[in-house]
């Protein structure tokens, strides 16, 4: 992977940033969209895509619920004080290509930062995305495998042509409550567009088109979701 290349992971938004605060919400600032999203499923039942649903009022400022307990989510309600909250955030500050393995194909490349999974389950469909790379001289199997990683949540897989671009799709900067129906579980949120997340000390993390935020209060990676919710 060239130096270009993960310098263009992504330019950080124009309008908004969301700040870590200090074992309590989520502060997001400038005027971001809040959506909730749901995984869609093929007939085989893997996921292929997703869902928009309810779109929030459009507010300048809001603060989300992190701790997972609040009674207004995915709002904050204050329930982080009652229950002492440990917020305290895990995260390593490596960025994304040094967590990442290369699987080389024969169009594309994929890189994949296993500790970013959040288990959305979106690369196992039609073989699994490692498999798909190692096909994508197959032009079915390349489409496939971009359409896989795109739509992983979390930014752990993505797709680089052979000139070291990273084949990204295009989200206008918003956030978006996952909720997965079929396992009845309260995702990750879902930050897209390049929006800054700073640190309760002040430090930005690496601005990515795509990131996951944890929302039941039980990630061992805080802030970012690490599929406890789906153990909840």
């Amino acid at each position: 992977m060239t130096t270009s290349a993960q310098a263009k992971d992504h330019k950080p938004s124009q309008s908004g940033s969301i700040k870590v605060s200090p074992h309590g919400p989520y502060l997001v600032c400038g005027g971001i969209p809040l959506v909730t999203l749901t995984p869609e499923t093929d007939a085989e039942g893997y996921p292929c895509g997703w869902h928009t649903g309810k779109q929030y009022p459009l507010q300048e400022n809001y603060a989300l619920c992190r701790c997972g307990r609040s009674k207004n989510r995915p709002f904050c309600d204050g329930t982080h004080a009652q229950v002492h909250f440990d917020g305290t955030e895990t995260a390593g500050r490596e960025p994304y290509l040094d967590q990442a393995e290369q699987i080389v194909g024969p169009d594309l490349d994929l890189t994949d930062a296993r500790p970013l999974c959040v288990g959305a389950s979106f690369c196992d469909r039609a073989g699994g995305i490692w498999d798909l790379t190692r096909r994508s001289d197959d032009p079915r199997a390349r489409q496939t495998a971009v359409e896989q990683a795109g739509d992983c949540p979390s930014g752990r897989l993505v797709v680089w042509d052979k000139d070291g671009q990273a084949i990204e799709p295009e989200f206008e900067p918003s956030s978006g409550v996952v909720e997965d129906s079929p396992q009845g579980t309260h995702g990750p949120l879902w930050v897209r567009g390049g929006i800054p997340i700073e640190s309760a000390d002040g430090t930005v993390y690496e601005v990515r088109n795509r990131v996951t935020l944890c929302r039941c209060g039980k990630s061992t990676n805080m802030p970012f979701c690490d599929g406890s919710h789906v153990y909840e």
